[in-house]
């Protein structure tokens, strides 16, 4: 990340010169964009090493959801920096346009800043599709249920910029032939936008996992299946995980033993209930488990629990 920021700094100093030079609005809204790339950068780093640290008498779950937390301001960090700025900009070029100064230097800085993010981009879309391969989803499934908000913001933040960077050629190649002044606002009035929208997307993402929003099938049903495995339980009524952090998650479920179980001694109950939350513990996604033993059976109607064998 320090590499990454780094080199969005250098490519904002380059776009900020080509800015003063031509005096495009679009080329100060792609600035302002790789601003807020840097400021995200810097956050993500922050989130990475605080969320680092091991669990205390405060947070005995651990840090991870500094993660999330770290990830939603550089959501807002999008939004202001890249998107409200980049549209004021664009506003104010369409209602007092000026000609542009030596379009050549800002098409050479856009096309060379276009390549950094291709590769960028490509990097990002590459360990996007790797980590929703080992997850068997789909990358589109894997950007909207991934527990680690560093990978959709990676992403997203390379794909606007990529769109940016178009939307910048596009308007100054256009002023050049139409000599029309008025596409360069609305070059960054439309950059301005796209950032608002990314902004939005990783915003609700990163709310969704700091206000505990339930883990997905595709990591609960597997937890099911095991509680449902175990011979003693007649009934699985409930299983449900939340993320406390990235890849890591706190369950709890309630289920009903069997009925001669429930007639043993307490020890015997006690010691099976153990055993399953040590089988479960020792899968490295859980944090901690609860496991509420209950001796109802299965609510009657559509939304009842399946017997264990079956679940």
């Amino acid at each position: 990340m320090i590499v990454a920021a780094s080199a969005n700094i250098a490519i904002a100093v380059v776009k900020a010169l080509a800015a003063v030079l031509t005096g495009s609005a679009a080329l100060w809204a792609e600035t302002l964009h790789s601003l807020a790339d840097t400021g995200n950068q810097v956050l993500l780093f922050v989130g990475l090493r605080r969320s680092a640290r091991p669990p205390d008498p405060v947070h005995p779950f651990g840090h991870g959801q500094e993660r999330f937390f770290w990830a939603f301001l550089a959501a807002l960090g999008i939004f202001l920096v890249g998107g409200l700025l980049s549209i004021g900009e664009g506003v104010r070029s369409l209602l007092v346009p000026e000609p542009l100064r030596s379009p050549a230097i800002g098409i050479g800085v856009l096309i060379v800043a276009g390549a950094f993010e291709g590769y960028s981009w490509w990097t990002a879309r590459s360990q996007l599709h790797h980590d929703a391969a080992r997850r068997r989803r789909s990358p589109l499934e894997h950007l909207r249920q991934t527990s680690d908000p560093s990978a959709p913001t990676v992403f997203l933040e390379d794909s606007a910029a990529l769109v940016g960077v178009t939307l910048a050629l596009a308007a100054l190649g256009l002023d050049v032939i139409t000599g029309w002044p008025w596409w360069d606002g609305v070059a960054s009035v439309l950059i301005g936008t796209l950032l608002i929208g990314v902004s939005w997307l990783l915003a609700r993402r990163s709310k969704g996992l700091l206000l505990n929003q339930s883990a997905p099938l595709d990591v609960v049903d597997p937890l099911r299946a095991t509680v449902a495995d175990h011979p003693w339980i007649a009934y699985v009524h409930r299983v449900e995980a939340v993320y406390v952090g990235p890849g890591r998650i706190l369950v709890t479920a309630w289920v009903t033993p069997v009925a001669e179980l429930l007639r043993a001694p307490a020890e015997q109950l006690l010691a099976r209930v153990e055993a399953l939350r040590t089988e479960l513990l020792a899968q490295p996604a859980v944090a901690e488990i609860t496991i509420t033993v209950t001796v109802a059976g299965p609510e009657p109607g559509p939304t009842a629990a399946a017997p264990a064998s079956a679940a």
